[in-house]
């Protein structure tokens, strides 16, 4: 697309004007995803509305990875890739203590567009990999952003899995819903009126989906199997007893952000 020496200027104007932080990275993407002058006005336009940058352009960069997004689906956010990486690190342990002919078994539950399933398979192409979640939109573009290399199944929480897969998962990784219901409006507008309300919150205290998970793993975790959770560091007290009613025994994983923490939850030892 040709543009007058003025025009990369005139942008970052108007999205400063709309109150993005990062007016000249999201002038760049628009650009580069803009077939035409046109076209780039009307994407313009609608990011100054509201509209998530990476739903326009319909793609998300995520730990060095590209991923499929499409609107009224939740994009993945930068803060989950604490939770790809310890995701990655414990596949890779789990593949030391199993057989060549029995690769780890990686389950991404409330996997949206998979975003950490997609890091894992990056890193570990033999795992055997699965993702779960009700929104079938969202599935739409898992199965693109994992191609062939996954089962995608339909199913709230852990429901819909394969049964064979029983007892032999090494690693479970989830972002549940996780804010409460009564804080909406310290969400983000894009994020309120753009993104399903379903991916965004978990009941009185957001921990609806993440007690639903904690009920459901056991039955498919290996006995040293793991269970990684992303939530908000003030959920990480009330979620640490749910686990402990259950027979786990926790470790927390704080963000630089100070507010994002992964409970890793393990069996504990009888």
């Amino acid at each position: 697309m040709t543009e007058s020496p003025e025009e990369p200027d005139r942008l970052v104007a108007a999205l400063r004007r709309a109150g993005c932080v990062f007016a000249e990275e999201e002038a760049a993407v628009l650009r580069e995803s803009a077939g035409s002058t046109a076209h780039l006005e009307r994407l313009v336009r609608a990011r100054a509305a509201g509209a998530p940058l990476e739903q326009l352009v319909g793609w998300v960069e995520f730990g060095g990875l590209r991923l499929r997004v499409g609107p009224g689906v939740f994009v993945p956010r930068q803060r989950t890739r604490l939770l790809a990486e310890i995701a990655v690190a414990a596949v890779e342990t789990a593949g030391r203590k199993t057989s060549e002919r029995l690769p780890p078994v990686f389950i991404e539950a409330f996997a949206g567009v998979a975003p950490v399933a997609a890091a894992v398979r990056a890193a570990h192409p033999s795992a055997e990999l699965h993702v779960t979640d009700f929104d079938e939109a969202a599935l739409r573009y898992a199965r693109v952003n994992l191609e062939a290399a996954a089962g995608v199944h339909s199913g709230s929480v852990l429901r819909g899995l394969p049964d064979r897969i029983a007892g032999r998962v090494s690693v479970i990784a989830a972002v549940p819903p996780y804010v409460p219901d009564g804080e909406a409006g310290l969400l983000p507008r894009e994020a309120r009126d753009h993104e399903s309300p379903a991916a965004l919150f978990g009941g009185a205290d957001g921990l609806d989906a993440v007690r639903a998970l904690i009920g459901e793993a056991p039955q498919w975790l290996t006995l040293h199997g793991t269970l990684l959770v992303e939530m908000h560091s003030a959920q990480v007290s009330d979620a640490t007893r749910i686990a402990e009613d259950h027979g786990f025994t926790t470790t927390q994983h704080g963000a630089a952000d100070s507010q994002t923490v992964v409970l890793e939850l393990r069996r504990a030892p009888r």
